[in-house]
């Protein structure tokens, strides 16, 4: 498969509500795996130039390379977070996977949120946006994958912890949330002066499929400050505000709107309907994803194929949508069937939609 030419105006274009020459394509996350099998070679993380070399045959108009302290997906043994805690437990006598806040929470009290290492988890490394100028096609932009304010503050404390003292100690929660916040605005605010860094995007589940993870109130008061902070901080350098979010986001969508966010991925094809969001949002945000995941891992290429040309059919005229997963594209996603949702937007994807 030939390469589209990357263009990130075709992108800025769909962002802002008009039609360019197609529709085009995005992902927050696409597992290292998946790369490789595209590439035909292994694809590692510290390979930053067959990163690139992917994003640009793939079709896309930007390479993503993850800003913070956890990786978009989960907590992961190369995110930063886990660094931390490896280099903080390597002196202790633990279990495996100590590492793991799904299984491990860190912070339940004053003593352990004062004695964390902080100061470690706020080293963060910038080095594969440095990088990647060498490899960028002119055209190309980078896209920083950072956030995870929420899910990073109820991970260090565990869910039903964070959900107790919010209630009980609000001041102690508030202190978890600011502390991580701090170090994720700043990698913003250090990333923001790259060259041909064009958005960012912020990756924090709000939701499950019943409804949002918290009160909206909650939200307001303990979260979305800090979304606000970061919005203002991207459009007062230029730069664009993408968010991700699982589950069913009804009753936070217009918050989101008057954040400032300029475009809401993936429309949970699990729990929301992408035609309904195109009708309720679709002049207001930009609808980035809603391919099933569970059919890109179980489905045919003929079955992908058709639920691509439905979504270019439906949701792309007049532009504002962006073709992609339903979430993201892990290693259990079949090759032959991402090939198809890309090779469905190169050959139906051109606008007018036919």
């Amino acid at each position: 498969m030939e390469p589209f030419s990357p263009d990130f105006a075709r992108l800025e274009a769909t962002l802002n509500h008009t039609e360019p020459d197609r529709v085009p394509l995005a992902e927050v996350a696409v597992d290292y795996t998946i790369m490789s099998q595209f590439l035909g070679r292994t694809v590692t993380d510290d390979d930053v130039a067959s990163q690139v070399e992917f994003w640009t045959k793939a079709g896309y108009d930007y390479s993503l390379f993850t800003l913070g302290m956890m990786r978009p997906g989960g907590v992961t043994q190369d995110s930063q977070i886990s660094k931390v805690m490896s280099e903080t437990l390597a002196r202790e006598d633990v279990e495996e996977d100590a590492w793991n806040l799904w299984k491990k929470p860190r912070i339940f009290s004053e003593k352990d949120f004062e004695t964390f290492p902080w100061d470690l988890a706020a080293k963060l490394d910038l080095s594969k946006f440095d990088a990647a100028q060498a490899y960028l096609p002119d055209k190309m932009k980078i896209i920083a994958a950072s956030g995870k304010i929420f899910t990073m503050s109820w991970m260090l404390m565990g869910f039903e912890n964070f959900c107790l003292n919010l209630k009980l100690k609000p001041e102690f929660t508030a202190r978890v949330i600011e502390q991580v916040a701090k170090i994720q605005l700043e990698g913003v605010r250090q990333i923001a002066s790259r060259p041909n860094v064009a958005a960012i995007w912020a990756v924090d589940d709000l939701a499950f499929s019943s409804g949002s993870m918290l009160r909206l109130a909650d939200f307001r008061k303990f979260i979305f400050p800090y979304y606000e902070e970061l919005s203002a901080l991207c459009h007062s350098q230029g730069k664009y505000l993408f968010y991700h979010t699982d589950g069913v986001i009804w009753n936070l969508a217009e918050d989101m709107i008057a954040l400032g966010v300029d475009a809401i991925h993936p429309i949970d094809p699990t729990c929301m309907d992408i035609d309904e969001a195109k009708a309720r949002l679709g002049r207001r945000l930009c609808l980035v994803g809603n391919i099933s995941n569970e059919l890109l891992a179980n489905g045919t290429p003929d079955q992908v194929a058709d639920l691509t040309r439905q979504r270019l059919r439906t949701i792309a005229p007049g532009g504002g949508y962006c073709l992609g997963s339903g979430n993201s594209v892990p290693d259990w996603a079949r090759i032959e069937n991402y090939r198809a949702m890309l090779e469905t937007v190169r050959s139906h994807g051109n606008y007018p939609i036919q």
